[in-house]
C-alpha cells in the first residue's frame, strides 16, 4: 500500500472513529432514527444545511439541540413565529454611550444567528421577508448591517425543522429558497420496539445527556477530509446523469420523468450528490467513492428540487417514488452516454 492510500485510509477511520463516538452521545438521548443521524452528519460533514420534515412530537428539536452538546459547539435555537422581524436573527445596531467620554457611537448588537448550530424551528412559520434574512445569511455566512460585513462563525451550520401536516398560517418556503438546503430529512414514527423504549425511558426520571465528544477545529479537520476525497470521473458521470434525466422539457429526460414532473433538479443538486457521496463513503469506511454512495443519498437531495405535477400526485407518487424510479433506470456502470 502506498503512502497516501496509507494515509487516507487511517484519516477514514479516525474519521469514522470521531462520528461512531458523536452518534453513540445522540444514542443517550435519541431512541433510533439512525438514517435522520446519519444524513444530519454528512450535512454538517459537507458544509451544509440541512431541513427535517416531519410531525409534531418525533424530537427533531430534541435531536438537534443534543447534536450540538456531543459537538461542543455553540447552540441558538430561533422559534420562527409570523412577527418575528429579520433584525430579530441577523442583530442590529443600537447607539452606545461612553461612558467615559460620553461620546454616542453605533455598536453592533450580534443577534442569536452568531452560534456554530443554528436550530430554525418551525421556519415556515415566518414572513417570507424574515425567511430570507436567514437565508441570505445561510448562504453568504455573514450578516451585513450598516454597510459592514459581519462574518458568522466556523463550523456553521442550520438545520431547520417543518411540519408538513399543517400548513394553516403558514409561509411555505420558495423552491429557489428549499435549494439551499443540501437535505430534506424526512423524519418518520418509530418502529414498535423503539416506541416502546421511548415509552420505556422518558416517563420515569431524567435520562442521560450528551457528552462533549469534537470541538470546532476537529469538525473543520473532518470537513476538508471530505473534499480532499479522490472522485473518478464516471462516478460524476452518474451522478450528473442522475440530475439530467429529471428534467422533464430536455431531450435526456426519461419518459417517466417528463409525464410526472413539473421541473427537475438543477445542477447545485448534482454538486450535494457528489458531496454527500465523498461523506457516505467516509463514514462507510470506504477509501473511495462509488455509484452506490451517490444512490445512497439521493433520496434526501431530490425530494424537495423535483416537483411532480398533477398527473403523478393523482397517481399518488411522490418525490421519492419518482426518485426510486430514476435509480432504477440509470445503470451504475461506466457505460452512461
Amino acid at each position: 500500500m502506498s503512502t497516501s492510500a496509507e494515509a487516507a485510509s487511517q484519516e477514514s477511520a479516525q474519521l469514522q472513529d470521531a462520528v461512531r463516538r458523536v452518534r453513540a452521545e445522540i444514542s443517550k438521548v435519541i431512541i433510533g432514527q439512525d438514517q435522520v443521524v446519519k444524513e444530519v452528519m454528512i450535512a454538517i460533514l459537507t458544509r451544509s444545511h440541512a431541513l427535517l420534515v416531519g410531525v409534531p412530537g418525533l424530537a427533531k428539536t430534541l435531536l438537534i439541540s443534543s447534536l450540538a452538546e456531543a459537538l461542543r459547539l455553540s447552540f441558538k435555537r430561533i422559534q420562527f413565529t409570523p412577527d418575528l422581524m429579520p433584525s430579530d436573527i441577523t442583530g442590529t445596531e443600537v447607539i452606545y454611550s461612553d461612558p467615559a467620554t460620553n461620546e454616542r457611537e453605533f455598536k453592533f448588537l450580534p443577534g442569536p444567528i452568531f452560534a456554530n448550530i443554528i436550530l430554525a424551528d418551525e421556519i415556515n412559520r415566518t414572513p417570507p421577508k424574515t425567511q430570507a434574512a436567514m437565508l441570505e445569511s445561510m448562504q453568504e455566512r455573514k450578516v451585513t448591517v450598516g454597510g459592514e460585513d459581519h462574518p458568522l462563525p466556523e463550523p456553521f451550520f442550520v438545520l431547520a425543522t417543518q411540519n408538513p401536516i399543517e400548513q394553516e398560517g403558514t409561509y411555505p418556503l420558495p423552491e429557489a429558497q428549499l435549494d439551499r438546503f443540501m437535505f430534506m430529512v424526512r423524519v418518520d414514527y418509530p418502529d414498535e420496539e423503539e416506541e416502546f423504549q421511548i415509552l420505556k425511558t422518558y416517563t420515569g426520571n431524567e435520562g442521560q445527556r450528551p457528552d462533549p465528544v469534537l470541538g470546532a477545529e476537529e469538525i473543520l479537520e473532518m470537513q476538508r477530509a471530505v473534499r480532499n476525497m479522490p472522485v473518478a470521473d464516471h462516478i460524476l458521470r452518474y451522478a450528473e446523469k442522475l440530475v439530467r434525466v429529471t428534467r422533464p422539457d430536455s431531450d435526456e429526460a426519461l419518459e417517466f420523468c417528463s409525464k410526472w414532473l413539473t421541473w427537475g433538479a438543477g445542477p447545485r443538486a448534482g454538486l450535494n450528490l457528489v458531496l454527500a457521496a465523498k461523506a457516505n463513503a467516509l463514514l462507510n469506511g470506504q477509501s473511495h467513492v462509488s455509484c452506490e454512495d451517490v444512490a445512497a443519498v439521493a433520496p434526501p437531495i431530490f425530494r424537495h428540487r423535483i416537483i411532480p405535477n398533477f398527473s403523478a400526485q393523482s397517481e399518488g407518487l411522490t418525490a421519492d417514488d419518482i426518485t426510486a424510479k430514476i435509480l432504477e433506470s440509470v445503470p451504475k456502470d461506466r457505460k452512461l452516454d
